[in-house]
């Protein structure tokens, strides 16, 4: 008994227990896995935050219809010791091409899993509704930094096995935020009309959610991980206490070193699970609509639905070195 209360107690000075006050986030993850390497990078932030009792991640979907995107998914979380994280994989969605680093889940020597593909996995919305009707009312987060097909689906969705209720209503009574990395909401490189990759891809779904999304949505802009990029000293030195590190590798399949990649996913990510640690300012409240071309307009109003993220240039160091640390962390053993 005095062993665990003492490691209990050196895990709580280590952040690594989750007291009252830091009540597991439960989160799941929609991503476009293996469009960016930025959404392998904040997939590793999570399990980093969970293993420090932050976070709870029930699930992992992927909006990107490649079948090796949700067979990387499952790699990480192996590799981040859960490999019983649900995935779930899209279907009939967008970017059907391989991409550039998802070739690692072809060396399972290296990168262990047992999801093989995507057509192995099962579809997105039973399992976003399987795992959102099982948890209590009002408490889940959804982080989506890809493609909105999943979560437009999941909105329009009907009652099933798992819920009498709609999309919509199930949305309503288990979700209390959806924090989404899309959009801008400021000038990019002199263009005050840029229109974001993440909403280009499916402006049909994107237009349906900003208008009939029934929670709270946080919007993290193209211009806030340009301007909080990661610096690339850490994947060359802070990956090394492995021989084969999945987000090391991924990252140099990608783009090799050096160059500091935007950080557009983790910042979405970050905001999800620790709104009130200071890294970010929000903007007043207001209305997100989608215009045809992709663009996404914010109206202010009062009491809206809608806000979105600002970064204080005086925070930016401070968010620059959470990132990296709660990114290159290496997992228990």
């Amino acid at each position: 008994m005095k062993r665990t209360l003492s490691l209990i107690a050196a895990l709580s000075c280590a952040g690594l227990v989750a007291t009252a006050a830091t009540k597991p986030v439960p989160i799941i993850f929609d991503t476009d896995m293996g469009n960016d390497i930025d959404d392998a990078m904040a997939l590793a932030m999570i399990h980093n935050l969970e293993k420090r009792g932050h976070c709870q991640l029930l699930a992992v979907t992927s909006t990107k219809d490649h079948p090796k995107s949700a067979a990387f998914i499952d790699m990480l979380n192996t590799f981040y010791g859960q490999p019983d994280i649900p995935v779930g994989a899209v279907r009939n969605g967008a970017t059907p091409e391989e991409g550039r680093y998802l070739k690692l889940v072809d060396e399972p020597k290296k990168y262990p899993h047992d999801l093989k593909s995507g057509n192995d996995a099962p579809n997105s919305i039973q399992l976003l509704r399987k795992v959102l009707a099982a948890q209590p009312d009002g408490s889940v987060v959804l982080a989506q930094v890809g493609f909105f097909t999943n979560f437009k689906r999941l909105l329009e969705s009907v009652p099933d096995q798992n819920s009498r209720l709609t999309g919509r209503e199930l949305i309503k009574k288990k979700v209390r935020l959806l924090s989404i990395m899309a959009g801008s909401f400021q000038t990019i490189r002199d263009n005050n009309h840029y229109l974001e990759y993440n909403v280009k891809k499916d402006i049909p779904s994107a237009q349906k959610l900003a208008k009939d999304w029934p929670t709270r949505i946080v919007w993290s802009g193209f211009e806030i991980g340009i301007a909080a990029t990661y610096p690339h000293v850490s994947i060359e030195r802070d990956f090394e206490y492995v021989p084969h590190h999945p987000v090391k590798d991924g990252y140099y399949a990608y783009t090799p070193p050096p160059h500091d990649r935007p950080t557009w996913d983790l910042t979405a990510v970050l905001y999800a699970i620790q709104p009130d640690r200071g890294y970010f300012n929000l903007s007043t409240s207001g209305q997100v609509t989608v215009e045809n071309d992709g663009f996404t307009r914010f109206t202010p109003k009062k009491n809206g639905r809608d806000r979105f993220l600002i970064l204080d240039q005086l925070k930016l160091a401070r968010l620059r070195e959470a990132l990296v640390q709660l990114t290159s962390e290496p997992p228990i053993k």
